[in-house]
């Protein structure tokens, strides 16, 4: 990377601190539009820290793309860069907005380096918690606390499938799939969902879930989770079986502590949901 991990994270933070806090709990009626749905929300925060971020960013990597969720609503055409770029930095800006808009304090920035179609760094920043999860491939992945003390981050060890606790988005799946997704999981433990996949990646990445199921594919929401989540141990895959990479955007997620706990959760979900 020619921008350093810590640079980016420092990005994220400051933009948290200009443009998303002041915000938190502060938004007015028309502060909060609907994208495709009443679920799906865009806020003045998600706009105006974008900006902030991609500005920053290109002042200091000026030739690298820039992929920011709001700007790809704008510009669908940015997806299909991702896999050409020498670098890319895809930014989710508020990944939960509908908490935040909610005033629920539970979302977190996400940020991904992509290199030659390769995610090669990731970071998600809690604003509430002031604290980073960050990950370099290769190179293992870490809580930052505000301090500056970095702590190794561990998946947690496998589970059989009735003690294991997991999260699940379904909502985009027909309503017949997601009775018998959400029937089939009721075998495991615990079933959540956060409506953030920025805080499901970090408790999976620290070893607080042992698997997550995911429908849509969006590189904001999903590349600096999953590296996360790899480089502490965990095991990611598509629902066909094949690795994630940047530029897909069909299909879904399963990831699971190792393995062996990901074919158990693929056969106890099903060939009829978990199609290729």
């Amino acid at each position: 990377m020619t921008l350093p991990i810590d640079k980016l994270a420092a990005i994220l933070r400051d933009a948290a601190k200009a443009e998303i806090l002041p915000r938190f709990r502060r938004l007015s009626e028309g502060d909060i539009r609907e994208k495709t749905s009443a679920v799906d929300l865009v806020t003045e925060a998600d706009e105006a820290a974008e900006r902030f971020i991609k500005r920053e960013c290109a002042a200091r990597l000026p030739d690298a793309l820039f992929v920011g969720e709001e700007g790809v609503a704008a510009d669908p055409a940015l997806l299909a860069r991702i896999g050409e770029a020498d670098l890319s930095i895809i930014v989710d800006p508020i990944d939960g907005t509908a908490n935040f808009a909610a005033g629920a304090p539970l979302f977190g920035v996400m940020a991904a380096v992509v290199s030659k179609g390769e995610t090669v760094a990731g970071l998600i920043y809690d604003p509430l918690g002031d604290d980073w999860m960050i990950a370099e491939k290769g190179a293992g992945a870490f809580l930052v606390r505000p301090d500056g003390e970095r702590v190794r981050l561990r998946a947690a060890e496998p589970a059989g499938i009735a003690d294991m606790i997991g999260v699940a988005s379904s909502s985009m799946l027909p309503k017949d799939q997601r009775r018998a997704l959400l029937t089939r999981l009721a075998d495991t433990r615990i079933l959540a969902n956060y409506r953030t996949a920025a805080h499901e990646y970090r408790l999976a990445a620290s070893g607080a879930l042992h698997y997550q199921f995911y429908v849509k594919l969006m590189p904001w929401d999903h590349l600096a989770g999953t590296l996360l989540l790899e480089e502490a141990g965990g095991y990611v895959r598509k629902w066909n079986g094949e690795p994630y990479r940047p530029t897909d955007t069909k299909g879904g997620l399963l990831t699971a502590t190792d393995p062996e706990s990901w074919q158990a959760l693929r056969a106890l979900i099903g060939d009829d949901i978990l199609r290729a």
